[in-house]
């Protein structure tokens, strides 16, 4: 016989993320941007701007309070991470596909796109790989 797993409570009037959430993903876009071989100085300028002093300080685990702007960039990351892990089975070829030139961004790599520093920069590699993960 099945049972019916009780439904968790959705809040589709409070889409803010959390501090928590927030914090949560940005120790684990701080483990991401070493894995892609990202600077300190390109990290502050694809997460808006961040100071070398804050992300310092995201590094030893203080993420202090994380504005809308920052969250959502944070999720763009973590959906771009997300989407390379899907095409690639080989975890390496997904970490280094940020730094391989790419035709569709001009020859740019997706990290030279991203380091726009703006949300729609991110939100184009987000898109491409939706697009490209997704067969549109």
């Amino acid at each position: 016989m099945l049972l019916e797993i009780p439904r968790t409570q959705a809040e589709p009037d409070n889409p803010a993320i959390t501090q928590e959430e927030a914090a949560a993903a940005a120790r684990a876009i701080v483990v991401l941007f070493g894995h892609w071989g990202v600077t300190d100085e390109e990290a502050c300028q694809i997460l808006g701007g961040l100071s070398l002093r804050s992300y310092a300080r995201w590094k030893k685990g203080d993420m202090g309070r994380i504005d809308r702007d920052r969250a959502t960039r944070l999720s763009l990351l973590l959906g771009i991470h997300k989407a390379l892990r899907y095409l690639f089975s080989d975890v390496t070829r997904a970490y280094a596909w940020v730094k391989q030139p790419n035709a569709t961004f001009g020859g740019q790599r997706a990290l030279d796109v991203m380091l726009g520093g703006s949300i729609f920069a991110l939100q184009r590699v987000r898109a491409y790989l939706d697009a490209e993960r997704g067969g549109w």
